[in-house]
């Protein structure tokens, strides 16, 4: 009870003090202010971008390429026979082989003024034989590739005569500070039209659209077109946070759907091309697959992180570090390893030599290691680096009359696969086999097999191998098709 009345009594006595109150009352009035400003500026959309799209502008520009096409002057592959007849009763000849000359169109931002270096997509100007630059006054500037890298899809030209001109530069920023709903800006050049901005937000992080083994875009609802590709897209501070290359499309036109390359993972890629004209990246020596929740539950871990190890180069990077076949690596240079293809663009920004530290899971427990990185270009050039290849048939699956594949990016554009597939893709299947006998085709994935998802071939030879031993005379298959999910017992031809 005596509690109860001294804190009214104290407070009476700071309300007599004019001072004390006066304090109070102008720190809640500035925490207030704070607040309201921090929300403003994370939520309230700006009342015009002209102003930043004035002092952009200028940094942008239009690319143009040109390259030479040869046309061989054969008919087209299916193009039935009687057409070559119909020349030759004209008494005409068929076309002959010709060169001609093809141009396209992309954009471009100035990062080095003094030395007229341009930034672009390395798809804009992939073969091209002349390459020009264009200026926000229609200036035309020729321009010579220093580098190009086709894994990130980003190219570095310099101009061949700046002609006393001084150009306006932009610089790369922090695309990893970006969150979803924060605001854009991009500029290019769409359909030629030449300098055009438009605005949106950054409607996700982090896509995989199977363009690279190094993807991680940012994707927009600003409008990016054809001949947007390489152009800049920019934070509300006007420092270049993506590099628009792709955009999702079924018409051919923007539906609000655009992919942009991170600032992030260009700095390396643009350091590299200025100092060397070439990418020097990190090397491993590993394969490495995805931890399901099944593997990490037979791992012993507490959930599905990090990359498997499903095999090691030898005299790799790996192998020389004591990196083993079944280990998950957990983190790579103090960096988590949250999921499998987060390891290889890690280890592609990490220096190379540089001694970085290790964590693999093993046998239940954590192992710390020591790798000394290597270089993937050299690896490449000496073929030591394990190329994709695709898991087919074998001894189990020849048993429901099918050939399989693990789920690739080749895989989906074969299949015209959605890029949230899961599954292992049918390859083929065999006339009057099990499998063809319930219906299933090409194209077609297993989700699960008896229940269990599986993300390999290999998966699904263990489950019919499994289902043999215990005398089962089908497997119970999760299919994925035209038609949506279904169950299909198949069975097992023994």
């Amino acid at each position: 009870m005596k509690n109860l009345i001294r804190r009214p009594q104290a407070q009476s006595k700071a309300q007599a003090n004019p001072t004390f109150m006066w304090m109070i009352a102008f720190l809640s009035a500035l925490a207030m202010m704070i607040a309201f400003a921090s929300q403003s500026h994370a939520r309230s959309a700006p009342a015009s971008f002209a102003d930043l799209a004035e002092k952009l502008l200028p940094a942008v520009v239009n690319i143009s390429t040109t390259q030479t096409i040869e046309t061989s002057g054969q008919l087209p592959e299916g193009v039935p026979d009687f057409f070559r007849d119909f020349f030759e009763r004209r008494g005409q000849q068929m076309p002959k082989p010709h060169e001609r000359k093809a141009t396209s169109l992309g954009s471009g931002f100035f990062i080095d003024a003094d030395e007229g270096l341009v930034v672009t997509n390395n798809h804009v100007i992939q073969g091209a034989e002349e390459i020009k630059i264009i200026l926000q006054d229609n200036t035309v500037l020729d321009a010579e590739l220093l580098g190009h890298d086709p894994k990130t899809d980003v190219a570095l030209l310099k101009v061949k005569d700046k002609k006393g001109l001084k150009f306006k530069e932009v610089h790369l920023g922090n695309s990893d500070k970006m969150r979803v709903g924060d605001w854009v800006v991009a500029i290019g050049n769409p359909f030629g039209l030449g300098g055009t901005v438009t605005a949106g937000i950054i409607s996700a992080r982090g896509r995989n659209i199977q363009a690279g083994p190094y993807d991680d875009f940012i994707q927009t609802d600003a409008s990016i077109n054809k001949g947007n590709s390489g152009g800049p897209l920019f934070n509300l501070d006007g420092d270049v946070i993506g590099i628009n290359t792709a955009i999702y499309s079924p018409s051919g036109g923007s539906v609000g759907i655009g992919f942009s390359v991170p600032s992030n993972i260009a700095k390396t890629v643009i350091a590299d091309l200025k100092k060397y004209g070439r990418t020097r990246r990190g090397w491993l020596g590993v394969r490495i697959q995805t931890v399901s929740d099944e593997i990490a539950e037979n791992l012993g871990l507490e959930n599905a992180r990090g990359a498997l190890v499903t095999s090691v180069a030898e005299t790799g990077p790996a192998e020389k570090a004591g990196i083993k076949k079944g280990d998950v690596v957990l983190k790579f240079n103090n960096k988590e390893i949250e999921e499998m293809r987060k390891l290889p663009r890690i280890v592609a920004e990490t220096e190379v030599g540089q001694s970085v530290p290790v964590e693999v899971w093993r046998k239940g427990k954590v192992k710390k290691l020591t790798v000394k990185v290597g270089e993937l270009e050299v690896a490449e050039k000496n073929g030591e680096v394990a190329q994709p290849h695709v898991e087919k048939t074998s001894a189990g699956v020849d048993e429901l009359g099918m050939s399989l594949s693990s789920l690739s990016g080749e895989m989906r554009a074969r299949f015209k696969l959605p890029q949230d597939a899961k599954g292992v893709v049918i390859l083929d299947v065999k006339d009057n086999g099990p499998a063809a006998e319930k219906g299933i085709r090409p194209g077609e994935l297993i989700v699960e097999v008896s229940q269990k998802e599986v993300t390999s071939p290999q998966d699904i030879v263990e489950a019919v191998k499994k289902a043999k031993k215990d005398d089962q005379k089908s497997v119970l298959l999760l299919i994925d098709g035209e038609e949506g999910l279904r169950f299909v017992a198949v069975k097992i031809d023994k």
